[in-house]
């Protein structure tokens, strides 16, 4: 029989929570988060460009990445495109990225997002259906990303797994996960994952709506216990830089890793015990953009930032790029 553990939660109901080894644990989690995670992942829902939240600085990074890959695939004549989106979450991020390829121009767009939490998978499909979107096909899908996935070898022109989807999946099934990204992709693969020297987290909420909790970096477990008496508990790794590289180089040629918010004051204050009078000013939170961008590849800094940025394209790729390029040489010769 499996290991079950009964928790009580706020309304008196009891509910059954799997293990902490079983993947349905995390889908539990992100399930009962509901509408409360994509308000705290994400920010304000009807205004998708505001990147004026809590995670604000990150987000602005990592759409610039984003918006600079469109703008390029697009001058360089493309009318299509294919994003796929691996632990899409309530749709967010996939939203912003289609919208933002129609108003280049695109023709031609096909997205897919998959996640494992049904909750969200419902959430972000609500939200692409009310996307009026010409020669757009979107599609959110619940699964585990680290199945084969559907699309064919070389065909997605950007990849997305980001803000901790990759600090679930346990460290022995990264291989074979990266791998699946790069047969399936022939553009950029563009991750985010919470760092080693990263400020304490919940995943599923802000820090403060947990009562207590636990991350046992040995055996890679995060437990936490809510204010409204819920409890989580699931696989959690934390990395740190040259781990992405080493994982990541039998698949990617890496072109880019940088940390995000690598001065965690930004996230210091908490109503439970800071007042309202604490708020951080418009000038500070410059200097803090300033420094940034300054240390943000610094290996003394790197692997304490809250998040790692990874951009990389599969080596298959560069590889077939690389014999074009000869083989154009040796006729131009």
């Amino acid at each position: 029989m499996d290991k079950h553990v009964t928790v009580r939660v706020k309304s008196g109901r009891a509910m059954s929570w799997p293990p902490t080894d079983d993947e349905h644990s995390i889908a539990f989690a992100y399930n009962q988060a509901g509408e409360r995670y994509e308000s705290y992942a994400d920010g304000g829902a009807d205004e998708l460009f505001a990147f004026d939240g809590l995670h604000a600085f990150g987000d602005r990074t990592i759409w610039s990445i984003l918006d600079g890959k469109l703008r390029a695939l697009r001058s360089s004549g493309a009318r299509s495109v294919r994003i796929l989106d691996l632990g899409c979450g309530p749709g967010t991020w996939l939203c912003r990225v289609v919208m933002r390829a129609s108003e280049l121009g695109f023709t031609s767009i096909q997205a897919r997002g998959i996640d494992i939490a049904e909750t969200q998978v419902r959430r972000a499909s609500a939200r692409g259906r009310r996307l009026a979107i010409a020669g757009l096909e979107l599609a959110f899908e619940s699964g585990d990303i680290c199945a084969q996935q559907p699309e064919a070898s070389l065909s997605v022109d950007l990849c997305l797994c980001l803000y901790g989807v990759l600090n679930h999946i346990p460290i022995d099934h990264m291989p074979n996960l990266l791998s699946e990204v790069a047969r399936v992709t022939r553009g950029d693969f563009i991750a985010t994952m919470r760092a080693k020297g990263s400020m304490p987290t919940i995943c599923v909420d802000a820090i403060e709506e947990a009562r207590w909790f636990w991350h046992d970096h040995r055996n890679d477990l995060l437990e936490a216990e809510l204010q409204n008496g819920r409890h989580i508990s699931f696989g959690f790794h934390l990395f740190d830089a040259d781990e992405i590289r080493a994982l990541s180089a039998p698949s990617f040629e890496m072109t880019e890793l940088r940390g995000l918010d690598l001065f965690h004051g930004r996230f210091a204050g908490d109503r439970r015990w800071n007042p309202s009078s604490a708020r951080t000013s418009a000038g500070f939170l410059r200097e803090l953009d300033r420094l940034e961008h300054l240390y943000c590849r610094d290996p003394e800094f790197l692997d304490h930032a809250t998040h790692l940025l990874f951009v990389a394209t599969p080596r298959n790729v560069v590889s077939r790029s690389n014999t074009c390029d000869t083989r154009v040489s040796h006729r131009t010769r």
